[in-house]
């Protein structure tokens, strides 16, 4: 990593490390039991941020700044580098398309996105979704038309739409409502689509909440009864929404109403393995998060990062 982009790093993270000291010092203990859960090591990582389910019992997971992508096996608790990513890449949030087996990964601070074959490792697009400095490219959904990414420090999306499994020329979709608000350093972030598509959520960061976004016109509106301290990454199955809270080491299962204007949080998970979890992927009764470890300092110092599995 070049020194340039190094300190670009430091800039756009250095608060959230403050902010990690300041959580995990004072906050109080998470709700719901805590146990220790198995983890599966990602050997030679140097950072962590973004995990997926593949086909089967496969996972991917990212290395943060080295943009590298490792990949596991839910049963038999392996991991191995699988994609040793080109210098300045990064790699967020990840979503895998059954259909033809491309990764898409969020490139958070280098304003790009990446389509990976998981056959055979190979880069199959670059986007350069903004040359802005500030730009946070931090996670991705998939659906039928295409991939969704979000940007945490511009309101808006970026949608690649896909034909036949092939990701064509990228456009961005402006948001307006509360989803839009710039409220802090981290603002949109997880997100997640419908089963028939016809509706995105987001999640807010900096709001502590979650929005329901139109993906033909942008409008957006808040979930009620919700509240998502330090949200980070989520999950939608049917109904039930998984929303990673990074700082808090929990995950909140929340069950959403048929209108999905309201919600409620119905489970915590915690694990005395939980540290500083972001984002999350599921494989039947199980889900994982990878932890980023932020609050060993920024860029992080752990010697050791890892997924770990968790019952839903």
């Amino acid at each position: 990593m070049t020194r340039q982009l190094r300190t670009l790093h430091w800039n756009q993270f250095s608060r959230l490390t403050v902010l990690a000291a300041v959580a995990l010092v004072m906050s109080a203990a998470p709700v719901g039991a805590s146990s220790k859960s198995p983890v599966v090591t990602l050997p030679g990582a140097t950072s962590a941020e973004g995990i997926a389910s593949g086909r089967g019992s496969t996972f991917y997971a990212g290395d943060l700044f080295a943009g590298d992508i490792y990949r596991g096996d839910f049963q038999h608790g392996t991991a191995a580098l699988f994609i040793h990513a080109p210098e300045n890449r990064m790699a967020a949030g990840m979503k895998v398309d059954p259909t033809s087996g491309f990764l898409y990964v969020a490139g958070l601070s280098t304003g790009q996105g990446y389509v990976y074959d998981t056959a055979t490792g190979a880069t199959v697009a670059v986007y350069q979704f903004s040359e802005s400095p500030n730009t946070i490219i931090n996670d991705v959904t998939l659906t039928k038309a295409g991939a969704w990414f979000t940007d945490s420090s511009q309101p808006q999306l970026y949608f690649v739409p896909i034909t036949h499994g092939e990701p064509g020329p990228f456009r961005t979709l402006p948001l307006s409502g509360p989803a839009a608000a710039l409220t802090g350093d981290f603002n949109l972030n997880g997100i997640a689509s419908t089963h028939d598509d016809t509706t995105l959520i987001v999640a807010h960061t900096a709001n502590s909440s979650l929005y329901t976004v139109d993906p033909a016109t942008g409008a957006s509106a808040l979930i009620a009864g919700v509240s998502v301290p330090n949200v980070d990454g989520i999950l939608l199955d049917g109904p039930r929404l998984w929303a990673v809270q990074n700082l808090d080491n929990q995950i909140s299962e929340i069950r959403l109403s048929r209108d999905l204007a309201s919600g409620v949080t119905e489970k915590v998970i915690t694990s005395t393995q939980f540290e500083v979890p972001t984002t999350v992927a599921r494989h039947g009764n199980l889900l994982a998060v990878v932890n980023a470890k932020f609050d060993t300092g920024f860029p992080p110092t752990a010697t050791r990062y890892e997924a770990v599995i968790v019952h839903r």
